[in-house]
């Protein structure tokens, strides 16, 4: 299986990225030399992250058949203060809401992400301390 990316320069810091048929900008911030016209490349790579394992868990999910009504999920980084600046840290905050949904199928889920499917997790492992947090209806579930 083979997965290609291509950008080409546009100019400054812009490049227009090719990925999966879908055409979009990525630039830096102004203080860099970027006129902040898209989304930084770090900032794709929690994307990557985020979207990897919420497919997986909601696929997961409907496997089990438990609804779900909402599903976010967020990834925030801690970078090294001095470069390369990579990632130190990462915490996924998968966040459900739902009548009736019960915490242990969601550890399940996510277990199996994390452990067997999120080819992104797997790729930043070891390298990249990775944990996670999870919220149903608002309140914070262990594990």
């Amino acid at each position: 299986m083979k997965l290609e990316a291509k950008i080409d320069w546009q100019q400054g810091l812009a490049f227009r990225a090719e990925l999966d048929g879908f055409d979009f900008i990525i630039d830096g911030p102004p203080e860099a030399g970027g006129r902040g016209l898209g989304p930084r490349p770090k900032g794709l790579t929690l994307v990557s992250l985020a979207g990897c394992t919420g497919m997986d868990v909601i696929s997961i999910l409907g496997k089990m058949k438990v609804k779900v009504e909402t599903f976010v999920v967020r990834a925030e980084a801690q970078l090294a203060e001095e470069h390369p600046k990579k990632f130190i840290a990462i915490q996924v905050i998968y966040a459900f809401t739902g009548p009736g949904l019960a915490p242990e199928p969601l550890r399940k889920a996510i277990a199996l992400s994390e452990e067997k499917y999120c080819g992104v997790r797997a790729t930043l492992l070891p390298t990249v301390n990775i944990g996670h947090r999870i919220l149903l209806n608002g309140e914070r579930v262990d594990g």
